[in-house]
């Protein structure tokens, strides 16, 4: 955020130079057209997640539909899955596998529920425990689509940089897909950045 500042100021008693003048005007313009040249992504709604996540239901294995590309996937080929678990403490297991070129690869994390209101937002955490104190190692889990019997849902993250959507089966009707999209795209994620990673 830029502090205020104050655009002029008198000088020589109240004598204010025509310079100052043409100074003040223009930035005064400037302001005006701005905001209807320029649109700012403030006027961008905020990422909505579902009403409520019955974690019970939501747990177990879902399969990778579609995502953003991101680093943490590079190697992924295909089948590409997550694995769930509750735990006794309220957090969650979490397992994901994927095939690469020379195999599989498997990465282990945890999540926590942060909003227990809904449980659809949650972080989760790949870093060694002894590295859970620190902030950045958590990254944002939102629940932003689900389906009424829990076959597909959507997660991204509020900043929109990551997205995926996942489902139980290794295949998904065309108006379960349209319909994941069709979240995706009310929360304002640019679906030209999807990549399909399941036929």
């Amino acid at each position: 955020m830029i502090p205020h500042a104050r655009i002029a100021q008198r000088s020589r008693g109240t004598t204010i130079g025509s310079r100052t003048l043409s100074v003040v005007a223009a930035l005064s313009l400037a302001l005006v057209v701005a905001p209807r040249s320029s649109p700012t992504f403030a006027q961008t709604p905020p990422v909505r997640t579902v009403e409520r996540v019955d974690l019970a239901r939501y747990t177990g294995e879902w399969i990778e539909v579609a995502r953003f590309p991101n680093r943490f996937q590079q190697k992924c080929t295909g089948n590409v899955r997550a694995s769930y678990q509750r735990r006794d403490d309220g957090r969650i297991d979490v397992i994901n596998r994927c095939r690469t070129k020379d195999g599989e690869t498997e990465a282990q994390g945890i999540a926590r529920v942060v909003d227990p209101m809904s449980s659809a937002k949650l972080e989760v955490r790949f870093a060694p425990a002894a590295l859970s104190f620190l902030p950045f190692v958590w990254g944002d889990y939102w629940v932003i689509g689900l389906a009424s019997d829990y076959s597909w849902a959507v997660v991204g993250t509020p900043n929109r940089d990551y997205l995926w959507i996942l489902s139980r089966q290794a295949a998904v009707s065309r108006g379960d897909y349209d319909a994941a999209l069709a979240t995706a795209q009310a929360n304002g994620f640019d679906l030209t950045r999807l990549i399909r990673t399941l036929p």
